[in-house]
């Protein structure tokens, strides 16, 4: 007999239903897209890459500004940039002597938004 807390995670008898599960194939992402849009969620996957979007919810920033209020190094943070950059998640531009880092598009914002906010809702 089975202890009462165990919870069964799997049908009890296998018998798809082949109405749904053909439409389900029928509605299935190509697999570049399933393969871009494991990229993406992979590279947001890095606290430290979290830190910098979220530094850049508000504006953009220098490598310089974001190494300082994370503490970490130039070098570091321009690794995980590039990184970011790589995915389509920020882009940059060069003035002067110095290279400022925003997020790529309203898109980045709603993704972090909508995690932070599924993060925050039981607290």
């Amino acid at each position: 007999m089975r202890n009462e807390k165990e919870v069964c995670d799997i049908c009890e008898i296998f018998a798809p239903n082949k109405k749904i599960v053909e439409l389900l194939k029928n509605e299935q992402l190509d697999e570049d897209i399933v393969r871009q849009l494991a990229e993406i969620f992979k590279t947001m996957g890095d606290p430290t890459r979290i830190k910098i979007i979220n530094a850049l919810r508000e504006r953009e920033l220098c490598v310089c500004d974001l190494s300082e209020s994370l503490g970490m190094s130039p070098s570091a943070i321009s690794h995980q940039l590039r990184v970011l950059r790589n995915t389509n998640l920020v882009k940059y531009r060069k003035e002067g002597r110095s290279v400022y880092y925003s997020l790529d598009d309203d898109h980045v914002l709603c993704l972090f938004g909508q995690g932070l906010k599924h993060v925050l809702e039981d607290r």
